[in-house]
């Protein structure tokens, strides 16, 4: 029974993320025109004839809009946990193998990152270094960082501990092949959590930026772009913003089951 419902209840993730994936991979999927403006057309409800979700102040076709806009959502997310998590692995696994005042230095690094508010810091960031996509994924890789390197820190440090690694290292093995091949496959899941988590996070957060006008350039296909551009039509027209807004709540929840679900899948074998 448990397993039936589990599995219900991953089946709207699932089908959340591969739209979210499909459009990614096939943003003109819809029509390659996502951009093109008729300002004879802005700010029409939905359900206007041609444009299902209606047309935003410049003109442009919600629904195109949304589905363009899928490919920046995910793409810089998802950059922003794999930098994160290699940063993360390689400063974590030397301080947490080495210690001493190589660990001292990381941990100092990450104490104080972690001190200050991430979102806050990347706003600050992202606007002394002039704003822009890439810019804003960059600072958002050295700021979710620290939070790897810790959790790496910490697993690493416990696993050393452990009898077979004290074994491991009194064969004279080295440190990059204990790492390697007995301590990382036994903190791969705890990794693989956090990995989604971030995508989740870094979603929210460069939604954010965008939304800020520190992100997505002007008048490129972005949700958190879209959702700032379609304030003005909450009145005339709410799906303007609304369905950039839905779109990364889903996207970002489904995200996090997902993530939730494998883990669950890998430690508890049903």
């Amino acid at each position: 029974m448990n397993g039936k419902a589990g599995r219900a209840g991953i089946t709207l993730p699932l089908i959340t993320l591969g739209v979210a994936a499909f459009f990614a991979l096939f943003p003109g999927v819809l029509g390659p025109d996502a951009l093109a403006q008729d300002l004879l057309n802005s700010g029409l409800p939905p359900l206007s004839k041609g444009h299902f979700l209606g047309t935003d102040a410049l003109g442009r076709d919600v629904l195109k809009l949304t589905a363009a806009g899928t490919r920046s959502a995910l793409a810089g997310p998802v950059c922003i946990a794999g930098g994160s998590l290699l940063i993360g692995v390689l400063l974590g696994s030397l301080a947490g193998w080495f210690g001493g005042p190589l660990d001292r230095i990381i941990s100092l690094y990450t104490d104080l990152t972690l001190a200050m508010p991430s979102l806050l810091l990347a706003i600050v960031a992202a606007g002394i270094m002039g704003g822009g996509y890439s810019v804003g994924v960059a600072v958002l890789i050295a700021l979710y960082s620290p939070f790897d390197i810790r959790l790496v820190r910490s697993a690493v440090i416990s696993q050393k501990r452990k009898p077979y690694i004290e074994a491991a290292i009194t064969q004279r093995l080295s440190p990059a092949r204990i790492l390697a091949r007995h301590i990382f496959p036994n903190i791969t899941l705890l990794i693989l959590v956090n990995f989604f988590l971030n995508i989740a996070y870094g979603m929210v957060s460069m939604a954010s930026l965008s939304f800020l006008g520190m992100g997505a350039a002007p008048g490129a296909p972005d949700w958190g772009r879209q959702l700032a551009d379609g304030r003005a039509l909450l009145f005339q027209n709410p799906a303007s913003a609304l369905s950039a807004g839905l779109a990364i709540i889903l996207t970002a929840a489904s995200i996090n089951i997902m993530g939730a679900r494998i883990t669950e899948e890998k430690a508890l074998p049903l």
